[in-house]
């Protein structure tokens, strides 16, 4: 009968055996911070370029075949220079054809005069009548009139054959040119652009957010961007009334106060400005995950200590910070560090160090 307890008790061990064991809910440690909206206050930084205030574009008031350009980009240019040349020939002949047709009107005009002289007297004498007098007359006006407008050519053609010769009209730099020496050009057509001497833009491609968020009249920092040390400042001068077609940014030209001559033109700078936007959250990029392929964080409920997956705003990304726009209200506690490993409704444990951060 001693044998009856023991075989229960071996076989209610085997049953408990036989069950399986719960799995233990696990329970991951976070890294959380509280979120505040404030003021951003952010430097912008952007990429632009030191450009003429007043380029020139320098071409020729007629057209024809390019002899010579005496300059290129790089060289320096003074007021009178001749920089370049089109072939004089047919603009020779054309002073010369000109020069004749005068003559040949002169002469007519003496004729005409001289008839017109014997036909007054006459007239006076009564030995001719007067509609023959009234011709004369009228022969010698056509012929004066004929006088002045061979003149007229004549100096036109002067003045062609000095358009052969291109001069700079301003003391500057070459920074671009439009035609090579053999070229057939057309009057107007870019020969040489020329940077004024003096003053400077500092010239950036700016996004319409910006735009709108800068103040109204800001002062721009503008740096080398291989010596940050080689500083100017300067004010907005100049805004493209209309967005570039390619790019969707505006042209916005800077006007420096007294830049230094270590910025060339066509050097590469820095242009940083302060913008106020308005209240924003700034959160580390170690906090952001995505939700049907959008931002997202972990925000966890300070009750439950369990986490949801919220959907966020981000206005723009700096250096540090991912600076959220929308998404989250002040005090929510938002996972930073071990976003990966979450699923949505699962418990954590704040880590100690943050919550004594939060107190």
């Amino acid at each position: 009968m001693k044998r009856i307890p023991i075989v229960i008790a071996v076989a209610l061990t085997i049953a408990a055996c036989g069950k399986e064991q719960p799995k233990k809910v696990e329970i991951r440690p976070v890294r959380v911070i509280a979120v505040q909206h404030a003021l951003s206050g952010d430097t912008i930084s952007l990429t632009g370029q030191i450009q003429a205030k007043d380029p020139i574009n320098l071409a020729f008031r007629i057209g024809g075949r390019l002899l010579e350009r005496n300059v290129t980009v790089g060289d320096p240019v003074k007021p009178g220079q001749v920089v370049a040349r089109i072939e004089p020939q047919d603009f020779q002949n054309a002073l010369r054809s000109a020069e004749a047709d005068l003559a040949s009107a002169q002469a007519v005009l003496a004729n005409s005069k001289g008839t017109e002289g014997r036909q007054s007297e006459l007239l006076s004498k009564g030995f001719t009548t007067q509609a023959q007098y009234d011709q004369a007359e009228q022969q010698m006006k056509t012929a004066q009139a004929q006088v002045e407008s061979t003149r007229a050519r004549l100096q036109n053609a002067k003045d062609n054959l000095t358009y052969t010769d291109l001069k700079s009209d301003v003391e500057g730099s070459v920074t671009a040119k439009g035609a090579e020496s053999g070229e057939i050009v057309a009057a107007g057509r870019m020969i040489l652009q020329v940077a004024k001497q003096g003053d400077r833009y500092a010239v950036f491609n700016v996004p319409s957010q910006l735009i709108r968020q800068s103040p109204k009249d800001p002062e721009v920092t503008v740096s080398l961007s291989d010596d940050p040390a080689i500083l100017a400042s300067g004010h907005v001068r100049e805004v493209a009334p209309q967005a570039d077609a390619a790019t969707g940014t505006y042209v916005v030209k800077v006007a420096l106060d007294s830049p230094p001559d270590a910025m060339r033109l066509g050097a590469t700078i820095v242009g940083q400005v302060k913008v106020q936007s308005e209240p924003v959250i700034q959160l580390p990029g170690t906090a952001l995950t995505q939700s049907e392929g959008k931002p997202a964080v972990w925000v966890v409920d300070p009750e439950r200590k369990t986490v949801s997956l919220v959907s966020i705003t981000v206005g723009h990304y700096d250096t540090s910070a991912a600076v959220v726009s929308r998404g989250l209200k002040d005090g929510d506690l938002v996972v930073t560090a071990g976003v990966q490993a979450l699923r949505p409704g699962q418990e954590v444990r704040l880590l100690e160090a943050d919550a004594d951060t939060r107190k």
